[in-house]
């Protein structure tokens, strides 16, 4: 057969592979393999039967090929076949043997200097070796040892920052903490068309950022890079709202972002987690049973179902499908921390805790089961224990303002006042001036620890910004009532005491300090009136 009648079936088997028309694809590269027994018609051919869902059959033609150890491409499809057969043992061994050290760099390189065949012609091409690593990246993570996965998922980023795979799986499995994927960032060797990959790069970890610094990260994308509709973008953003409580808004914007792209699944999720907390069931529940119709085998289906039951206080139906979630996908973080959950909200600590040490261990990245734990142990009024997983998970993320408002917590309850104030102030500095009525309840705590320490008119400042938020809490105003007592202000004492008791006229605490200074008030009139008689 001449040479412009095999480069014509060429085109056929590509226009094929192009039109999905797998079968005739593998028909016409059979044929050509069998003429030329050149190493790209057999590549080629293995391809048509990786695509046609034939792993077997692909693995064993590159296998048996002269040039599968010495061609990266012909030893990568190999591994790929067996990637999805499941064989991961093999898929390692296929690729061959490497080290890399914890910064993700390759320290043996030797079994991947040999050559691999020419580009296909496209302008742009990932490098191959980035794909072999992010590869053996997920065949570890399969084996479960996730530390070698996290410095293969690292290899792969930093050989090829276009290889977004990499990046997705450590911040979406939370390999990595938020230090860390920050100095992973700024190691990338971008080209100098990529500066808007390196501002989107930065973009998915904003979620942790102040406001201002994230705020001018989306500005940039969306005004100098023309990605101001661009769902992951808006997503970033969402997720963003979530993380500084403006459940209100990451909520409106998911909602907007769904009816663009109902199938955008870290959009979902984020949506979901943001209707958990406005505590809007009915969303939940047809979001639920959407997911469970078009996605039945994805774990964030069955944890939409547990969100549902979590939300209307079912909690064993609630564990129920999270547990499915988990064994659906063992890696999925917001179903492990949702299982742990179900049972803190039944005071089931010691299944709370298996299941947040559970995902502690396999989410190192995520402080929020580090977190969960120090709160079952102040729960148990075990301080000091609570307070060494509240700090560990401030090294994780110390930009989450619920960690600072926990660690003042338990500073109060160890009568360490000094210290309970500095981390209530850094709460208050971590939110956002638009939730601060969120945040009342710590305002209020500030205010206890300043009258502790005797501070009484910054307390009090505290306590009225307190009331301006909420004009309910029996707290506030029974902690200004005593406030004032304590500075002798009779009147305003009892007035406030009035207010407390008119929230909850039994309180035992109001009702016996309202007598105090009433008592004290009569002394205090009288000494004045013996006083002014004296004179």
């Amino acid at each position: 057969m001449k040479e412009e009648q095999i480069e014509k079936l060429r085109g056929v088997v590509r226009d094929c592979v192009g039109k999905h028309l797998y079968s005739s694809a593998i028909f016409f590269a059979d044929k050509v393999a069998a003429i030329t027994s050149d190493p790209a018609d057999i590549y080629m051919q293995a391809q048509a039967l990786y695509l046609g869902c034939h792993y077997r059959r692909a693995f064993h033609l590159l296998n048996a090929s002269q040039i599968v150890l010495r061609d990266l491409r012909f030893r990568y499809l190999a591994a790929k076949c067996l990637e999805e057969l499941k064989e991961w043992d093999q898929c390692l061994l296929m690729l061959g043997p490497a080290k890399v050290d914890e910064q993700g760099n390759i320290t043996d390189t030797k079994d991947y200097s040999c050559m691999y065949l020419d580009k296909d012609g496209e302008d742009r091409e990932i490098n191959i070796l980035s794909a072999i690593y992010f590869l053996r990246g997920k065949a570890y993570e399969a084996l479960e040892n996730r530390v070698q996965a996290q410095l293969w998922y690292k290899a792969a980023i930093k050989a090829d920052p276009l290889c977004y795979e990499a990046l997705e799986c450590l911040i979406v499995g939370h390999m990595l903490t938020c230090e860390e994927v920050t100095s992973l960032l700024s190691t990338l060797q971008f080209g100098p068309e990529d500066g808007w990959l390196s501002s989107f790069y930065s973009c998915l970890v904003t979620k942790h950022d102040k406001e201002y610094v994230a705020e001018a990260k989306f500005r940039e994308l969306e005004q100098e890079h023309t990605l101001k509709n661009n769902t992951d973008l808006l997503a970033c953003k969402a997720e963003h709202y979530h993380q500084c409580g403006e459940y209100q808004k990451c909520f409106e914007l998911t909602s907007r972002l769904l009816e663009k792209d109902p199938f955008h699944l870290k959009c979902t999720l984020v949506h979901l987690a943001a209707a958990m907390e406005l505590g809007h069931s009915n969303e939940l529940y047809l979001m639920a049973c959407n997911l469970v119709k078009d996605y039945p085998q994805n774990a964030l289906s069955w944890f939409a179902v547990g969100c549902y039951y979590y939300c209307i206080k079912k909690y064993d139906q609630s564990r129920r499908y999270f547990s499915k979630a988990t064994s659906l996908d063992g890696t999925f973080a917001p179903a492990w921390i949702g299982y742990g959950n179900a049972y803190a909200a039944q005071e089931e600590g010691d299944q709370a805790m298996s299941a947040y040490r559970t995902a502690s261990r396999l989410f190192p990245g995520c402080h929020l089961p580090t977190l969960y734990i120090g709160m079952e142990y102040m729960r148990t009024h075990s301080f000091k224990l609570a307070e060494q997983f509240f700090m560990q998970a401030k090294t994780i993320c110390p930009s989450d303002p619920l960690v600072y408002n926990e660690l003042g917590t338990v500073a109060y309850h160890m009568e360490e006042y000094k210290e309970a104030v500095r981390w209530f102030e850094k709460t208050l500095a971590h939110i956002p001036s638009s939730v601060r009525e969120m945040w009342e309840p710590t305002i209020v705590n500030l205010a206890h620890a300043l009258r502790k320490l005797k501070r009484y008119n910054d307390a009090i400042v505290y306590y009225e910004e307190a009331l301006a938020l909420s004009t309910r809490s029996l707290s506030t105003y029974a902690g200004i009532a005593y406030t004032y007592h304590l500075l002798d202000k009779f009147t305003s004492a009892i007035t406030y005491y009035h207010k407390a008791l008119w929230l909850k006229p039994d309180d035992q605490f109001c009702t016996e300090m309202l007598s105090l200074a009433l008592e004290d008030e009569c002394r205090h009139g009288i000494g004045i009136e013996l006083e002014s008689h004296q004179r």
